[in-house]
């Protein structure tokens, strides 16, 4: 599995490119639900990243495609005593993932389309019809969310699971939107671009959410080793020992740090969330410490003697910048069409 290494590089990329998608409609639609104020300001912005979903969905067939590349639990499928379960049938994972990311991006481009008629149509029918879809939205991330976080991430080894992974993985993600949301929203208000653009202290909101999910992620992050310690389960913590005293040992750290450690002793201090460079500066090492996490878990699912750290052959940064591109000019056409900038 000597390519594997670089199949991660594509697999974390697609992780990211999905969920930045997802979030930012699960976001326009928690603010929706807890009727927040300052959703006017953001919620076009924020749903302008649907573009995404196209990109996204080309990954997941690349992927998918390469069958052992991808999954490398696929080489021993039809092995003697390999003991996989139904949820290790490649046709199944193959259509599931197929249909459950058409539903999901179904709904929520739904979603979008009542939450532009909202605002020329007032009446009854559509703010109920799009209460409706918004109720919708949340269920179907964390549904959704949870099948991904399995299928690309926990079962990459077929014997080792963990209750809680489902919502580490995408509460993770919903981070990683956060910090790349806030990102966006600076560069943008300071590039003079903006048609309408917000206040600045939708930053600070942005700021407080990220520290809140600080803390939810470090919860969630440290629940698997509790569980393991206390529940005397030696056999699943193998997958932890492999990755912190392998060759990932260091990226594990380093994304706790950018993950954890730096954000909550940042922004414990209100005048730090009040800081637009601190915000933007702290924003980044989210997105890249969560881009790391991705990566650890599914490079880490092999062996780590001879882990193969990212970035260091000329296709991992290839495969980066041409994702980071796509992304870049599809989300830039979008805020285009939409009258969001200037062009």
């Amino acid at each position: 599995m000597e390519n594997f290494g670089s199949w991660s590089i594509l697999t974390t990329n697609f992780l990211l490119v999905l969920f930045l998608a997802l979030a930012a409609v699960t976001f326009c639609s928690i603010l929706h639900l807890a009727n927040g104020k300052w959703r006017f300001q953001v919620r076009y912005l924020a749903s302008s990243l649907t573009i995404l979903f196209p990109i996204a969905f080309i990954l997941l067939l690349v992927l998918l495609a390469n069958g052992e590349a991808t999954f490398p639990w696929l080489a021993h499928a039809h092995d003697e005593g390999s003991h996989l379960n139904g949820w290790h049938n490649y046709t199944f994972l193959v259509t599931r993932q197929i249909v459950g990311f058409l539903v999901v991006a179904g709904l929520f481009m739904l979603f979008v389309k009542y939450q532009h008629l909202s605002t020329i149509d007032d009446s009854y029918k559509i703010r109920r019809r799009f209460r409706n879809i918004a109720l919708l939205i949340p269920f179907f991330y964390v549904l959704y969310g949870t099948m991904v976080a399995w299928d690309f991430e926990m079962t990459l080894i077929p014997s080792w699971h963990s209750a809680s992974y489902g919502v580490y993985h995408f509460v993770s993600n919903f981070h990683a939107f956060l910090a790349f949301f806030a990102i966006l929203i600076f560069f943008l208000m300071r590039s003079g671009k903006l048609t309408r653009p917000p206040e600045e202290k939708v930053l600070n909101y942005l700021a407080q959410m990220m520290l809140a999910f600080t803390i939810l992620w470090t919860y969630f992050w440290f629940t698997q080793y509790l569980i393991m310690w206390y529940g005397r389960l030696p056999e699943e913590f193998g997958r932890f020992r492999g990755m912190i005293e392998g060759g990932l040992g260091g990226l594990w750290w380093t994304f706790y740090a950018l993950k954890s450690l730096i954000p909550f002793c940042t922004f414990i201090f209100t005048n730090n969330r009040h800081n637009s460079y601190v915000i933007v500066t702290i924003a980044f090492g989210i997105l890249i410490g969560t881009w790391i996490e991705r990566y650890v878990w599914i490079a880490g699912s092999v062996d780590t003697t001879n882990a193969h750290i990212p970035m260091t052959s000329v296709i991992d940064i290839v495969l980066t910048l041409v994702v980071i591109a796509a992304c870049w000019l599809s989300v830039r056409w979008s805020l285009n069409r939409y009258g969001l900038i200037r062009p």
